[in-house]
């Protein structure tokens, strides 16, 4: 594929885990250059390579908590090795949830084996922490905090990512959510969907994971990142390796405001934004927080060369 550097910021959104599904690596299977990443993470799928894992697996398997965090990291990063040499250097990079460490490799703080050795790691920690206590996210879209926020409390939930300011996910065990979901509907939420994410990221209940994945991220000595990168619980650039590798820790059991890392490339005037996947969620979100801009998702092409044709017109 011809490659061309962008002459405008373009902003790179790497997807969190619940939207896998069979096709997900239509656009990014066939690519000689992503072999290896695809070999990498077949590693941490009990030798089973990510395509035929997606088309094989049930559906309790592919939505385990880390078989997700595993697969939508391949995913982006199997894009960015297509993709990655059009954006030059001015690009700014985001990952939602797991999509953060996958954020990471694209930026150049981490390699290929690091990046999915620290997942695999990331998700047995989370599963150790959660070990016992059915629980998981729901997504609530219709209610401002004022009203949600006192719901949240009375529920024994916590709020896990922002994503607008009438639009978030909601953390908890399963009795708690059930409990939270019934009173959103009643007080006129305008969607309440229980996520297919099988733990309470970005929570308190999360807590234990972080100090040995902290460990582990200072271990691995991610580089000075190559391009902007963002931090998940605040939106504001990673210019330290040191304090991003404790926020990167940190967000496993603390609230993700991504509203404020679209709200950065916004004011970024990234007029160009392309969600990795799996899924079209984080464009949608991109769409409504920068209105002027074009968000798409990889899922909204035929082929990896509509998407290079788009952002050679998105730089012009």
């Amino acid at each position: 594929m011809a490659r061309r550097l962008m002459r405008g910021p373009v902003a790179i959104l790497c997807s969190g885990q619940g939207g896998q599904h069979r096709d997900m690596f239509a656009l990014t299977g066939t690519l000689p250059e992503a072999e290896p990443v695809f070999a990498a993470a077949a590693a941490h799928l009990g030798g089973i390579d990510p395509r035929d894992f997606v088309r094989d697996a049930d559906d309790a398997a592919l939505f385990a908590n880390k078989a997700g965090q595993l697969l939508c990291c391949t995913q982006a990063i199997a894009a960015w090795t297509a993709l990655g040499g059009m954006v030059g250097t001015t690009a700014i990079i985001a990952g939602y949830s797991v999509g953060e460490v996958a954020a990471w490799s694209c930026a150049g703080l981490l390699d290929l084996s690091q990046t999915l050795e620290l997942v695999a790691l990331r998700a047995r920690l989370m599963d150790e922490a959660a070990a016992g206590l059915p629980a998981g996210l729901a997504a609530i879209v219709g209610l401002r905090r004022d009203r949600l926020d006192p719901m949240l409390k009375a529920n024994g939930c916590e709020l896990a990512i922002v994503n607008a300011a009438d639009s978030v996910v909601a953390g908890g065990s399963d009795a708690a959510l059930q409990r939270l979901c019934a009173e959103a509907r009643a007080a006129g939420a305008s969607r309440v969907a229980r996520l297919r994410v099988a733990v309470p990221a970005h929570t308190s209940l999360l807590l234990p994971a972080t100090a040995a994945f902290l460990e582990a991220l200072a271990a691995a000595a991610p580089r000075p990142p190559r391009h902007a990168l963002l931090s998940g619980l605040d939106g504001d650039r990673v210019r330290n390796v040191v304090a991003g590798c404790e926020k990167l820790a940190r967000q496993i059991a603390q609230t993700i405001d991504w509203a404020a890392c679209l709200s950065h490339c916004a004011e970024s005037r990234a007029a160009t934004l392309l969600e990795l996947g799996p899924g079209r969620v984080l464009a949608r979100l991109a769409s409504a927080a920068a209105p002027d801009a074009d968000a798409r998702a990889l899922e909204d092409f035929r082929s990896l060369e509509g998407v290079a044709a788009w952002l050679q017109r998105g730089a012009g």
